[in-house]
């Protein structure tokens, strides 16, 4: 470890640069040098744990090397002077190969003072590009409605109106040049402002990690800030697919093409299967698990997913958090919570029911928003704590009537039959997401057994007084 700062007892970034211009061991290092093999081991990077224990996936020279330049040829930008800024952990592989493409590139390379200086950073640094992870943009979009909540008069009816053609775009002018004449307007008038937050320079953005609500794709897009879904794991070094807006494609609620030199197939059971140069070594110390998970080739990516007629790969679940309701239908969490999450009243939700009659919630508030409404519907509640205003009448039925709106998308066996509120946050530092913000389930069932008791108790209730649900 070193240290910018000079302490006590920690080496110094001084010395380090020191140990480099030392050069008497330069023979040792230039035979190590030399004895390095593309197939070689270049990094161990541990998966994020959100269904289970993380795993250390070893990956070679020519697997991070090969994707970055057949990522770069699905990415829109040549060499040049562009500026990126760089704030996910490097412990991760999205952030890791983000790096190695940048220098691929020539670019300048900006690193966030910490993820709460992210806006005021990006105003300094003016960037144009970053790779963002859904729950950012599901944070920065969650700001932006609040804002405009607060307006009053001409202001908010432009605002909402703005919003509200954003929530209908349709790429390649699919919409008609009315549509396309009023949302130059909003450009103008609206989305210009959310632009400048961004820096004022971003070209486009790549989302990756986890999947991406399709309304913050068509909102962000519609005003001028593309966002570009992809696809890829720690275990493909990382990519797979991406979204782009050259030649046809670019295509809402899909992760893209496939990526050059990769190939993609279908299980019978809607696995995704993987094949490529990209392909891990294998799991450190645990050479078992790499060989169920690589067959023939194939990593099996514990993904479901299917291919459509032009190409586009569209991911509905992962294989590992799908479940089974007692009455035999399975159940796949991440889209109803996916649809849970667009409303302004929920941050985050994680969905259970395994081997249950119906399924169910364990919900987050977005507690910031829910104080604004509680203001400004001028409502007698208490707003002192988290825990006293989820156990308020009000906010819990106006949760449910959300919750009652985002049903009416799914079949009947997977509808939300009930529901319970956290008064904490979920973030990474509980040990309830992951560093790029995704949910750990395990983590979030244990911690929360007694709210999923408590679910199981009142649905045993309801099927007594309702025997035919």
């Amino acid at each position: 470890m070193y240290s910018f700062d000079e302490i006590k007892n920690i080496s110094s970034w001084k010395s380090l640069l020191k140990l480099g211009k030392d050069t008497s061991n330069q023979a040792e290092v230039d035979e190590l040098k030399m004895n390095v093999s593309h197939l070689s081991l270049a990094t161990i990077i541990y998966t994020s744990g959100t269904t289970g224990t993380p795993k250390g996936v070893m990956i070679s020279h020519k697997n991070i090397v090969e994707n970055t330049f057949v990522s770069a040829k699905a990415l829109d930008f040549t060499s040049g002077k562009y500026k990126v800024l760089s704030y996910l952990p490097i412990c991760h592989i999205f952030e890791r190969f983000a790096l190695y493409y940048y220098q691929f590139m020539g670019f300048k390379i900006y690193y966030t003072e910490s993820i709460d200086k992210l806006g005021d950073n990006l105003k300094e640094v003016k960037p144009h590009f970053i790779p963002v992870v859904p729950r950012l943009l599901e944070k920065t979009y969650d700001k932006i409605v609040d804002k405009g909540s607060n307006l009053n008069g001409l202001k908010r009816l432009l605002f909402f109106w703005s919003l509200n053609l954003g929530k209908r775009y349709k790429p390649y002018k699919e919409n008609g040049w009315w549509y396309h004449f009023q949302l130059k307007i909003a450009n103008k008038l609206v989305f210009s402002k959310w632009r400048n937050a961004l820096g004022g320079n971003i070209k486009f953005l790549v989302s990756g990690s986890a999947p991406l609500q399709p309304l913050l794709i068509k909102v962000f897009t519609a005003a001028n800030i593309p966002i570009f879904e992809g696809y890829g794991m720690t275990e493909t070094s990382p990519g797979i697919s991406i979204n782009d807006f050259r030649n046809g494609g670019f295509k809402i609620g899909t992760v893209g093409k496939i990526l050059d030199d990769i190939e993609v197939k279908i299980a019978e059971d809607g696995e995704i299967l993987v094949k490529g140069s990209n392909i891990m070594i294998g799991y450190f110390k645990e050479e078992e698990l790499a060989n169920v998970t690589i067959i023939n080739g194939y990593l099996h990516t514990g993904d479901i997913g299917e291919l459509d007629n032009d190409g586009f790969l569209k991911i509905t679940d992962r294989k590992k958090e799908m479940f089974k309701t007692s009455g035999g239908k399975y159940i796949a969490p991440a889209v109803l919570e996916s649809k849970l999450k667009e409303s302004r009243f929920i941050e985050k939700a994680m969905v259970i029911g395994e081997s249950e009659k119906m399924p169910a919630a364990i919900i987050q508030p977005h507690f910031e928003f829910l104080i604004e409404w509680i203001k400004r519907k001028e409502l007698k509640i208490d707003i002192s704590s988290n825990e006293a205003i989820i156990s308020n009448k009000k906010v819990i039925d106006r949760i449910a009537k959300e919750i009652i709106f985002a049903n009416n998308k799914f079949g009947n066996w997977e509808k939300i039959k009930d529901f319970e509120l956290t008064s904490e946050i979920w973030n990474i530092e509980n040990g309830l997401l992951t560093p790029t913000m995704k949910i750990k389930r395990k983590v979030i069932i244990q911690k929360y057994k007694y709210l999923y008791n408590k679910i199981n108790q009142k649905t045993k209730l309801i099927l007594l007084q309702h025997p035919f649900l």
